[in-house]
């Protein structure tokens, strides 16, 4: 069940945005109610709002705007270009919308530019949920690794991932060569490093498309467990440890190529903070 949560926007009109920020093991948000769908927020804004030295920081920036069947979501990366779905992101924007009455009941769905997702809520204690959502269906292949001793893998999880398997996850300076490998896809792509650490268990390290290092990544988690499930050192479910925490990966039988991912793991509200926009206008 939805309700109308205009009265939450009223600040939003001129001068003021009221952002909620969360977290998801350290891959974090700002996100903001558009209940009139009238917010230009615009790249330079988002860029500025995401600085972690000048600004508030986060990953990303997220609308959430009304729906008939939900919410959807408008998603844009630290450097204000635009995303088409965040598994993380959706956890925060659908734990945000519960916290903020936007969403009543135990789930709700997010209308994403890939299509809709369904997030659910599966416990909560505090500022704490855990949630699981259907991510839709992840399409993986392999490709031509650039790194000699790693297995590559291309994987389209409503956006574009490149998975590096090998031996170990932390022998790449992925921060250094991220930046290449980001632009050697039309568009820019997320670049994965994972390794085996158990049965059905994956380390990663992860350089995300506009975002650089992060702490996580969703999408990248069920990307990785889909290349590892391919190459079969994995199985049906699959537990993901990103440096900011763990995620557990489930996939449905693979049918040409793809198959339907459920992406389970935590989310957190961190802080409310009430912007003057005035205070971001460049000089």
């Amino acid at each position: 069940m939805l309700v109308d949560y205009r009265p939450l926007c009223e600040t939003f009109q001129v001068k003021r945005l009221l952002l909620t920020k969360y977290e998801a093991i350290g891959n974090d948000f700002l996100i903001v109610f558009d209940a009139a769908c009238s917010l230009a927020i615009t790249p330079d804004l988002v860029a500025q709002l995401c600085d972690r030295h000048r600004g508030i920081g986060a990953d990303g920036v997220i609308q959430l705007r009304p729906t008939s069947s939900g919410l959807a979501m408008v998603l844009q990366n630290a450097d204000g270009s635009p995303a088409e779905v965040s598994g993380n992101g959706l956890r925060c924007a659908a734990l945000a919308a519960f916290d903020a009455g936007v969403a009543t009941g135990r789930s709700v769905v997010i209308t994403t530019v890939v299509g809709p997702r369904r997030a659910e809520l599966r416990s909560r204690n505090g500022a704490y949920g855990e949630l699981i959502v259907e991510m839709g269906h992840v399409r993986v292949q392999r490709t031509d690794s650039p790194i000699d001793g790693k297995e590559g893998f291309r994987a389209d999880v409503g956006n574009p991932h490149l998975v590096l398997l090998g031996e170990r996850s932390d022998d790449v300076d992925l921060a250094m060569i991220g930046p290449t490998l980001e632009a050697a896809w039309p568009g820019g792509q997320n670049i994965e490093v994972i390794s085996l650490a158990g049965t059905d268990e994956l380390d990663l390290v992860v350089f995300e498309r506009g975002a650089g290092m992060t702490e996580a990544c969703g999408t990248g988690s069920c990307a990785a467990a889909a290349a590892a499930r391919l190459a079969g050192v994995v199985g049906d479910v699959v537990a993901v440890h990103n440096p900011g925490g763990s995620l557990v990966v489930e996939l449905g039988p693979a049918a040409d190529d793809a198959s339907a991912v459920r992406l389970l793991g935590p989310a957190r509200r961190v802080a409310e903070v009430n912007v003057t926009l005035e205070d971001y206008r460049q000089p």
